[in-house]
């Protein structure tokens, strides 16, 4: 099933972009950086794998509206960005064809960050969480907190990233977490294989630890 939705989210409307392979019973929702969109071309290839490989339905959709994404500062408002996956979570899981299904994260860049928050501020409901060249430092004292099994996926050449991901790992008290660096891979992962690399890692990720509650039919 494919489907363009509106998300409701406070008093925005956000529109996102619905996909579920047939058979799937786990939910990843996306949280893309500062300037980009649910159009980004490396969420959608990695949500495109998690698809094929993990059979996991995927929700990408627009953090900000136009108008909200044309303030520069609103980019970096963390705060906003978490509270508006934290809207969609609530969103997705209120529907009753998703209703009781285990859900991930994956963050991107600054929406690494959104995720983090929102993920330690709903332990209940966020099962994993991975992060793609991510600023997991900027979502404060909730990395303090966070419990939800936790992958951090940085370039091997994205050097000051690399160090903010090292530091962050070490403050995340989760039982299951790991930093994975992907030789050669520069902030993009623009380099041959890269993406690729890393779009495997986090299949297998979220294949392991939202397993777990899968096999619940929809709505028990």
């Amino acid at each position: 099933m494919n489907a363009t939705l509106d998300i409701q989210a406070g008093s925005a409307t956000l529109p996102g972009d619905l996909d579920v392979p047939l058979g799937s019973r786990a939910l990843v929702i996306f949280a893309h950086g500062s300037g980009s969109s649910r159009r980004s071309p490396r969420n959608m290839m990695v949500a495109e794998r998690l698809r094929a490989s993990g059979g996991i339905a995927t929700l990408l959709f627009d953090l900000l509206t136009p108008s909200e994404d044309a303030v520069h500062a609103n980019r970096f408002d963390i705060g906003l960005l978490a509270a508006r996956l934290m809207d969609a979570t609530a969103f997705m899981l209120g529907l009753p064809e998703f209703a009781g299904w285990p859900l991930g994260y994956f963050g991107a860049s600054t929406g690494a960050a959104s995720a983090i928050i929102a993920a330690e501020r709903l332990p209940s409901e966020v099962q994993a969480v991975v992060s793609r060249g991510g600023r997991p430092d900027l979502a404060g004292d909730s990395l303090d907190r966070l419990v939800a099994p936790t992958l951090l996926v940085v370039g091997g050449r994205d050097y000051e990233v690399l160090e903010f991901n090292r530091g962050a790992l070490t403050r995340i008290p989760a039982l299951h977490k790991k930093l994975e660096v992907v030789p050669g891979a520069t902030h993009l992962f623009e380099e041959p294989g890269t993406l690729e690399r890393a779009a495997q890692v986090a299949s297998e990720w979220f294949e392991r630890f939202l397993a777990e509650g899968s096999m619940a039919a929809p709505g028990e």
